[in-house]
């Protein structure tokens, strides 16, 4: 599909299809067992995880305990779900733009309509329960089924592939987490 039809489509679809569109309801883990076989250990480098090369400007923050320890949360999680290094800088570079890697709850006044945890997944739009998106695993395996359903995900910008899932009023937000989000996982992979 091109992508001026897409977003003509995605636009029209609006608030009927955000968040639910590719993950739906509740069926986030529904083939997401466990990985067969050992472990392998590899060599990952952060400019390996960009087959494009970082697009525009890049943002980074430095990551607290917590932050840190969400980021550990989304890899083992893609590892779980069987996917490779590209689909954790993926979820990380996504969340590092909805979250900051911060497992939010409900913010009151400043809460985007009903959003919550990592990716900011709203549980009136399918993607779970409040306590299931606010679980690292289950949130991340829930973007991750999205992602996997994007035709072409791993070879398309990071911003195209978040975008898809996401469905963002800010398409082209996830970009500047690009660099950072390959760093993360490029460090933290194989720990």
């Amino acid at each position: 599909m091109n992508t001026m039809l897409r977003k003509s489509v995605l636009g029209i679809a609006g608030l009927a299809f955000t968040g639910g569109v590719f993950a739906g309801p509740v069926a986030a883990h529904a083939d997401a067992g466990p990985v067969e076989g050992k472990p392998v250990a590899v060599a990952v480098q952060s400019d390996k995880l960009i087959p494009h090369g970082v697009q525009g400007a890049q943002s980074k923050i430095t990551l607290n305990d917590e932050q840190t320890a969400n980021a550990k949360a989304i890899i083992a999680a893609t590892k779980k779900a069987g996917l490779p290094e590209r689909a954790a800088v993926i979820s990380i570079a996504t969340s590092l733009q909805e979250s900051k890697l911060e497992n939010l709850g409900h913010l009151g006044d400043k809460n985007d309509h009903d959003s919550l945890g990592l990716f900011q997944q709203r549980p009136s739009s399918g993607w779970g329960t409040p306590e299931q998106i606010t679980n690292p695993e289950y949130s991340t395996l829930a973007f991750e089924k999205g992602l996997k359903q994007v035709d072409g995900w791993q070879d398309m910008p990071l911003t195209e592939a978040a975008q898809t899932v996401q469905v963002s009023a800010y398409p082209d937000a996830y970009a500047q987490w690009e660099q950072q989000a390959a760093d993360i996982v490029a460090h933290h992979w194989n720990s």
